[in-house]
């Protein structure tokens, strides 16, 4: 992949003009597109296969008239006044007729008719015009809110007195989030990290300006997406919000390596290529993952929720593609402007070098690191302690009492539980097929005379069959809040009563309505944060045990993770549960936070703790790769990469936060999560935690048990195999045409132990090699690696212009191994090899190869060495003494190398 991207970044550079204008191109035509064509957002939250959902579905085909949203027009007397008068029973009529004659509404009930219970408040103050329409929220016309708004204003001057009317319900829940000033606040603290950081302007606008245009892209196809399903209001915010702060980070990487790179003396289209083929790896890596995490959403088996999912991966995978594509592009426009000022301005460069110089991580990493248990413990229990009050999280989805204080909505919200009780905000609907009843009426009524006597029950408003006299209806009032566990358990009670309503009345039975549904999408998220726990943290588990072929560093990695997430978890349980803070940060209301938030935070922030891990952790183990030691790799490795962790988590820290006060219900608590999971997964667990962790463990950290390594694939994260092999480019000398090369080549078997060591070949093309040595030597093992079969091995080795292992795949087409020992006739398999033009034969154990008429044409085979296609054709031969292949070699052209004995050899 990072020799992919380091050709994409040389062609993006040389057709830098065209990259731009192609991505305006997009953006335009997907925001035009979606402005046009996009359906619109739908709130609909559905569970299918749940009771609830089964219910509400049911009761579309059977039972229209109930089937739709509803709006309340509560009146509301001052106090020491009544509302059961004679002249506001005319009033209250009057309204109820005219709002009969409204578009979309199916029915109005008046309060004070005989056949309607419960909707005058035991106080006597209040008054319920419950309005039955008959479109789902989401198809409400501002007209027919417009039209009932001035006839509860009309109901309201009529009454006279001070009374007020309030209008609210669900058609008038507006939960569709927007963006405010306030979240620009998040660009605003991005662009000084990155003043500060970079001292450039240019610079610093750059990650603004991609990451805006990429989340312009995505939330327009987010939109466009509203064409083939439905898409939540907050689908789109997630995106905004994880788009801008993954883009700004992503484009920063790039950004940070090209400066970097520049102050090294690379010309800057060289350098475009290898910060794309580098730090673009790691973008890739990162974004990958948080691609499968939020992909890994589905297994709730909810659509709305694999639709935010969908969205937020999608702005993700579109800040990858800017990441790689334009920002190199940009990068080429800016050219030599983004060198350091420090390299431009060599009279400038002490004082940069002082700014620049990292005051706080080397003295922080030594402390860390210094007692590693007494860190480990601090870090372990301290955010163990924060995530107690997790144990309590309470999941809902968010209904109108969550609305923003002052609207209308919130305030009928607030008088309906004060004057009728909580209960009355969230009313539960049973459904009894009664189409075998020869009297539906009486059963209805029946089932709700036993359903008011159930504990938690309030009131019993309605009970009627429909028309047809095949379907009933009761609709059933809690004494308790929808987002009150004891709702809950309400409904279990209810539904636990259903065996018994079957064997009396031979009726089928089921709870459903808004609040039933709430109820059950919050208990499926429940039920799916284990499995998908377990997902994201075995990925985490062979993502990292890839890319740093290691034990220690995914479990210390994973349990880093896990330990952020259960303190975000808790913090916000005790700012949106408990309340603790509410008030500072404008939390309308608290108890309970939204059922998607754990699945959603646990689906980002892996992507993003694994996104700072491999930033991190990758530097400390180049250091130690190239010195040794341990603990010295920690500390400059951690240098070296703190100051990019700290600038990336600030701005994603802000980026995140500055959703915090002015969000949604909805938005509000998911961002709180990520801003301080972002900010305790960067400076608590990666930056206090892991060095802790890795200075305990020492060189124990690094390495793979050697059957594991040979079967987990390779993901180079951080290029490291693209600069080997740039490094490798020229070598052994610039327009040299050796077809073998190696410096220092080593190979260990899986014990540990050494099969050969530091060998050192150069055979020119067309020429013979013979790698001889008695016994167990590691002739056969370096034959094989030569020819691309063997690639654990350490050092150099280049063969036909291939870098391995690297290339091994480009290389193999082109090398055949014939057994002296194996096969049948190794004469004619070398005379088909060279048929084929492959121009390097390695021939194994060729002192085997006893019969005449065999060896005389193998002699003939390498004494011409040139393929069918007129190709010079190399030769690799192992043997165990040279003398035994003498009359094989040719007079001229001929190197041996002698290997000595190890303990082991790989075959």
């Amino acid at each position: 992949m990072s020799s992919f991207l380091y050709r994409l970044g040389h062609a993006v550079a040389r057709h830098r003009g065209l990259v731009v204008v192609a991505w305006l191109l997009i953006l335009l035509a997907c925001g035009g597109a979606s402005a046009a064509l996009n359906k619109g957002t739908d709130d609909t939250f559905t569970v299918p296969g749940s009771e609830s959902q089964d219910a509400m579905d049911h009761l579309d085909h059977v039972f229209p008239q109930v089937s739709g949203t509803s709006a309340q027009l509560v009146l509301l007397v001052p106090e020491g006044q009544q509302v059961d008068t004679g002249p506001i029973h005319g009033a209250v009529s009057d309204a109820v007729d005219r709002i009969g004659d409204v578009p979309q509404v199916e029915r109005a009930s008046d309060p004070f008719d005989p056949d309607v219970n419960d909707a005058v408040s035991s106080d006597g103050r209040a008054a319920n015009i419950g309005v039955q329409l008959t479109v789902d929220s989401t198809q409400v016309q501002d007209s027919t809110l417009t039209d009932l708004s001035g006839i509860a204003d009309d109901l309201a001057a009529a009454v006279g007195d001070g009374a007020r009317v309030y209008t609210g319900g669900d058609a008038f829940a507006n939960r569709i989030p927007g963006l405010s000033a306030t979240e620009m606040i998040g660009l605003v603290i991005a662009l000084v990290v990155l003043l500060l950081m970079f001292r450039s302007l240019v610079a610093a606008v750059m990650p603004l300006f991609t990451a805006v245009l990429g989340v312009g892209v995505s939330v327009a196809l987010v939109y466009l997406g509203t064409l083939f399903v439905p898409v939540s209001s907050t689908a789109p915010m997630l995106a905004v919000m994880i788009g801008l702060a993954v883009g700004i980070d992503y484009a920063l990487f790039l950004l940070s390596r090209h400066r970097d790179q520049l102050a090294e003396g690379l010309p800057v289209a060289e350098s475009i290529a290898r910060a794309t083929a580098t730090a673009g790896s790691a973008v890739l890596f990162a974004g990958l993952t948080v691609l499968i995490a939020l992909l890994g959403l589905a297994v709730a088996r909810i659509p709305f929720l694999t639709t935010m999912g969908v969205s937020a991966a999608l702005g993700v995978g579109i800040a990858v593609c800017v990441a790689v594509t334009l920002v190199p592009a940009l990068l080429a426009f800016a050219g030599n402007r983004m060198v350091p000022r420090s390299v431009r301005k060599p009279h400038k460069r002490r004082k940069e070098r002082r700014l620049h110089t990292p005051r706080v991580a080397r003295p922080w990493v030594r402390f860390v690191t210094r007692r590693p248990l007494i860190t480990i413990a601090v870090v372990v229990l301290g955010l163990g302690a924060l995530a107690v009050p997790a144990t309590n999280l309470r999941l809902a989805l968010p209904d109108n009492g969550s609305q923003p204080a002052g609207t209308d909505v919130r305030e009928t919200y607030d008088v309906v539980a004060d004057h009728f009780g909580v209960g009355y905000n969230g009313p539960l609907l049973v459904t009894a097929d009664v189409i075998q009843s020869t009297d539906p009426s009486g059963l209805v009524d029946d089932l709700a005379d036993e359903i008011r006597d159930i504990p938690g029950v309030a009131a019993v408003p309605l009970a009627t069959p429909n028309e047809k006299g095949d379907t009933g209806i009761i609709q059933v009032v809690p004494t308790t809040a929808p987002d009150d566990a004891r709702t809950d358990a309400l409904v279990e009670r209810v539904r636990a009563q259903e065996p018994h309503w079957l064997d009396t009345y031979d009726t089928q039975t089921a709870v459903t309505g808004l609040t039933a549904v709430g109820i059950d999408v919050s208990a499926r998220l429940g039920a799916a944060l284990l499995p998908f726990g377990i997902l994201v943290a075995g990925l985490s588990l062979v993502l990292l045990a890839m890319v740093f072929r290691s034990v220690w560093v995914p479990i210390k990695a994973t349990v880093g993770y896990l330990l952020s997430i259960g303190a975000a978890f808790g913090l916000t349980s005790l700012v949106f549960q408990e309340g603790h803070g509410a008030a500072l940060l404008d939390v309308a209301h608290v108890g309970s936070v939204v059922s998607f938030l754990p699945i959603i935070l646990m689906g980002v922030l892996f992507g993003l703790a694994m996104d700072y891990e491999v930033f991190l952790v990758s530097r400390i183990r180049e250091h130690y790769a190239h010195h040794g030691g341990a603990h010295e790799a920690i500390e400059e490795g951690f240098v070296s990469a703190s100051r990019v962790v700290v600038a990336a988590a600030l701005i994603m820290f802000g980026v995140f936060a500055a959703f915090v006060p002015d969000g949604s219900s909805t938005i509000k608590p998911i961002a709180f999560a990520l801003a301080v999971g972002v900010f305790i997964d960067a400076f608590i667990v990666r930056m206090t935690f892991v060095p802790a962790v890795l200075a305990l463990l020492g060189d124990r950290a690094w390495g793979l048990p050697p059957a594991l390594d040979r079967r987990l694939p390779v993901f180079d994260a951080e290029g490291d195999a693209l600069l080997h092999e740039l490094r490798l480019s020229d070598w052994p000398a610039p327009g040299g045409d050796e077809a073998i090369s190696a410096h220092a080549l080593s190979l260990d078997d899986d014990r540990g132990r050494p099969v050969y060591r530091d060998v050192e070949l150069h055979v020119p093309r067309g020429e013979v090699l013979v790698l001889h040595g008695s016994g167990a030597v590691g002739k056969s093992a370096l034959l094989l690696s030569i020819a691309g079969r063997v690639t654990r091995h350490r050092g150099d080795l280049k063969v036909l212009g291939q870098v391995l292992p690297q290339h091994v795949h480009a290389l193999r087409p082109r090398v055949a191994v014939v057994s002296g020992r194996d096969d049948r006739d190794p004469a004619g398999r070398v005379t088909e090899a060279l048929t084929r033009d492959i121009d390097l034969i390695l021939v194994d154990d060729a002192d085997l190869v006893l019969r005449s008429e065999a060896r005389a044409r193998l002699r003939d085979q390498i004494g011409f060495r040139v393929t069918a296609g007129g190709v010079p054709a190399t030769f690799v031969l192992t043997c165990q003494d040279p003398g035994r292949v003498a009359d094989l070699l040719p007079p001229t052209a001929t190197q041996l190398h002698a290997m000595t004995r190890r303990p082991a050899e790989v075959l």
